[in-house]
Formats: structure tokens, sequence, C-alpha cells
């Protein structure tokens, strides 16, 4: 098995590079890559009214668990469809969808959550923009601005979240390097049973289940420290809000970058579910309450080589509560670390590169969650793969 598992891992690399170098030749003296259709036709394509995209991230991966090894697989993590242009100076769209994911329209917004843009933007002023339809919710944070096939592992927080909803976008840039924008969406997808399952007798939904965030999206000398901050407040049931706050800060200098997100979520209905889930594991289904959860992530880049990247990321979490409620006690749930190592090798100057990783993650219970029979666990994973953003059209 082990020499099996050697001799494909050596196959894939051999595989891998050659594709790479091929790749490398193709992407012509600019390092910008024609599109599919460009090729087949041997045509330029004179328009910006329809770009077409396949968004793809997959890999090989071995699998571990407590230094011990549960599997190997291939995996298609990300693959999404995009399509966006440029209609005329003052309109634009947006459309993308996760292909592996469930076309089963939502309730709330008849939408499948396998799409997660289907919108139209409207350039009103040269400083003033309107974006109305499903979309990314405006929270801040690098990590979570970042395109989902460029993150190898999402922190708790981000992983359990909704992060495409639909409702209103207004952007305001009063100079180019600093952009506020004020969103209004719907809270959820799918219907308030859908979400939180069973909630305690006394709670009732939302009749105007909507979110509300405001945004600073700044670039502060000539582009070395970029913010994303937001502040949210999303109407959940009857009294009962969640507030969101994501600071993210990165910087860039020559071949060193990276970023911080420091991320705080207080739900008084417990929408990431961490909690709820620790509860669920002895059979108490009833969704919990005043919950509280904290992300810190730190991720930083070292480009060495022009095509070769460095990486390190760091992550660090809790879950807890902060208000008795049923068969929680006030206090932290669990405490998880998570840990990324990895180099990256890019033949174009853009849209593709190939990854090695390495990802190891540390679940640690407090004695008040092991009472519900939940235990403390550490997956880790290798993988080699590549992430692509093949341009079709």
């Amino acid at each position: 098995m082990k020499k099996m598992l050697f001799c494909g891992g050596i196959f894939l690399c051999c595989s891998l590079f050659t594709m790479a170098q091929h790749l490398d030749v193709q992407s012509g003296p600019t390092g910008e890559e024609s599109s599919l259709f460009e090729r087949m036709t041997q045509l330029e394509k004179k328009t910006d009214r329809f770009n077409l995209y396949l968004n793809m991230q997959g890999s090989f991966n071995v699998y571990f668990s407590d230094g011990n090894e549960e599997g190997t697989a291939f995996r298609m993590d990300q693959l999404r469809l995009e399509m966006k242009g440029n209609i005329t100076d003052r309109i634009y769209y947006r459309y993308r969808q996760r292909l592996n994911r469930s076309n089963n329209p939502q309730t709330l917004d008849n939408l499948p959550t396998s799409i997660d843009y289907a919108a139209v933007g409207f350039h009103i002023t040269d400083r003033f923009s309107v974006f109305a339809g499903k979309q990314c919710t405006a929270f801040g944070g690098f990590e979570f601005d970042l395109n989902p096939i460029e993150v190898y592992q999402y922190c708790d927080l981000i992983e359990y979240m909704s992060n495409f909803l639909t409702g209103v976008d207004f952007a305001y840039r009063p100079v180019p390097e600093h952009e506020f924008r004020f969103q209004v969406v719907d809270s959820r997808n799918g219907s308030f049973k859908d979400l939180y399952g069973e909630v305690p007798a006394d709670i009732e939904r939302a009749k105007s289940p909507l979110g509300y965030t405001l945004n600073w999206n700044g670039n502060l000398f000539d582009n070395k420290l970029r913010t994303r901050w937001s502040a949210s407040i999303f109407h959940e049931a009857k009294k009962k809000n969640w507030y969101y706050y994501a600071l993210g800060t990165e910087v860039a200098l020559n071949r060193f970058g990276g970023f911080f997100d420091f991320l705080y979520s207080s739900e008084e209905l417990d929408r990431t579910g961490i909690i709820s889930m620790i509860t669920a594991n002895d059979g108490y289904d009833t969704r919990a309450l005043y919950t509280r959860y904290l992300s810190c992530i730190l991720h930083l880049n070292y480009r060495f080589l022009s095509k070769w990247n460095v990486f390190a990321k760091g992550m660090y979490e809790t879950a807890s509560v902060h208000k008795v409620n049923g068969q929680l006690e006030k206090g932290k749930y669990r405490t998880s670390w998570g840990y990324i190592a990895g180099i990256e090798y890019y033949p174009m100057e853009k849209n593709l590169h190939f990854f090695l990783n390495y990802i190891g993650r540390s679940f640690e219970y407090t004695d008040r969650a092991k009472v519900f029979g939940v235990g403390n666990n550490q997956p880790q994973r290798i993988e080699l793969g590549l992430i692509y953003q093949l341009p079709m059209f």
C-alpha cells in the first residue's frame, strides 16, 4: 500500500510538472492566457460584454487522524462556472454557480445554494454604484474576500457561514483608494426551520429576516497596506439578533506579504451551530442560545522566486456561551487550532498554480463540553493539486 501510494505521488508530481511546463509555453510573452474560444477559433475576442471562466481546485489527498493514516482520495473541492461582463460603461453583471452542490431552490430567495452570484450592477456616477441580486455578503476579512478556489482550508467561522445571500449593495468611493459599502440582504436563503431546526419554545421566527452590513475597503501607502473591515447585524428571530464584526488588514512589501483577520460573532440564536452540534452529539437537538465565536487568522507569503511562493497560515478559534440556557453553562466549550504550510508554483502570471500543502487541525473540548460525549481530535492531510481559473471565452 505504501509503495503504491509513493508511486502514485511520484506519477502525479511528474504529470503536474509536465503540464505546468506545457502551459507555461502556451501563455505567451506577457504571461496572459488566451481563452479556449480564442484558441479554437483563432479569433481575438473584442468585447468585454461576456467573459466565461471555469474555477477549479482539485487535489490528491492523504488523510491522517491523531497520527494514523485513514485513507487517500482524489477530490475536486471547488468547481464553479462564472460569467461576468460589462453591458455598457454603466451596467455590469456577474453570475457564478458551484457545479458540485445541490440545485434545489431555497424557500426564501427561491434560488439554489449552488448559485453564488446572480446580480446586476449599475454605476450611477463615477463614485456611486448599486449591485442587486444574489451576491457575496459584504463581510470584511481577507480570507473571506478571496475567491473560494484560493483557500485551502477555511477557519471554522467562515466554514459554517452562509456567504451568499440575496439583496442590494450600495458602494461609494470618495477617492479611488477608499470604498464604503452598505448592504441589505435576506438573513438566510431558506426557511427558519431549515436553518435552525428545533428552537426553544419561546423563540419566534422574524417576519422581516434581513441583515445589514457596513463595510470599509481601504488602500493605504501606495497599496502597501489594505483594509477589509465590516460590522453587521442580522435579524434572526423575534428579539434575537446576530452581531458580526470582521477586521482584516493586509501588508504587501515586494516579495513578502500577509494578512491578519480578526473575526467575532455574537449570536443570540446559534447561527454558526458549533455549540449546537456539541449538544446534539448527546441527543439534545434544541438550538443553543447566546453563543460567541472568535477567530484569528494569520497568513504569510514569501515569493522567493518569480514563479515560486511559500506560505504559512495559523488559526486560533474559540466557541463559547455567554449566558446560561437549556443544558448549557456559561463559558468556553471548544478551542481549535489550524496550521497550514505549503509551496506553490505559478507557471503563468495569473489563473493557474500548483501546490503541495500540509494542513493540520486540533480541536480541544473543555470539561463542560465533554459531558455531551465529544472528544479531542487532530485531523490532518497532505494535498497535492492545482488551482485554475480557466478562461473559457
